[in-house]
């Protein structure tokens, strides 16, 4: 028997909409875990279901990031770690720093958002936060990485001890903004002047 060549469409269509419904329904289950608000920061495990939740600053959906977005007066700052380059790399091997896809426009900060940071790099997070708000504390600033990632949460978190006074924190991340096929761009990482 054979079958019409719209029933195979019909099916893939079908198929496609089961996986995005698990996708959603895994999405949701994750969130939905109640993980409790720690009292300092996350040191380890940082790819790990997130609380609702973070003191001193809002959280946001997807639907609300990019409703801030489109109003144009917050800093995004993506946060996601991204590899140094290796100590011990040959000399005839070229390094390059892998890009990354993130929301447009925004400040891509990588290892920003470790439980426990080193001098220079509080020194770095502190002055790249001054230098994007132009050194206004009520600057709304907006952090992020990817879905479940304790990073951002991490790094909005030491935002709010730093003083600033209207930060936001988008658990999702750059998986819940792509998944909305919100705007995006390839950054480069900054990272500190050695």
């Amino acid at each position: 028997m054979t079958l019409p060549p719209h029933t195979f469409a019909r099916t893939g269509i079908c198929r496609l909409a089961l996986a995005i419904t698990v996708i959603s329904l895994t999405c949701v289950t994750a969130r939905g875990e109640d993980v409790a608000e720690p009292d300092d920061y996350r040191m380890d495990h940082f790819r790990a279901p997130v609380p609702d939740t973070l003191e001193g600053a809002r959280v946001v959906s997807s639907e609300q990031a990019f409703e801030i977005w489109k109003a144009g007066n917050t800093v995004f700052v993506d946060v996601l770690p991204q590899a140094p380059k290796p100590d011990k790399l040959p000399k005839n091997v070229i390094w390059r720093d892998k890009p990354r896809i993130t929301i447009k426009g925004a400040a891509w900060l990588p290892n920003v958002g470790f439980g426990k940071l080193h001098e220079t790099m509080h020194a770095f997070f502190s002055g790249e936060l001054e230098t994007l708000t132009g050194g206004n504390k009520s600057k709304p600033v907006l952090f992020y990485c990817l879905l479940d990632c304790w990073m951002s949460w991490n790094a909005a978190k030491r935002a709010v001890e730093y003083g600033y006074r209207d930060v936001t924190w988008y658990p999702d991340g750059t998986d819940g903004w792509t998944l909305q096929d919100y705007p995006t761009e390839t950054v480069l990482p900054k990272f500190p002047v050695k």
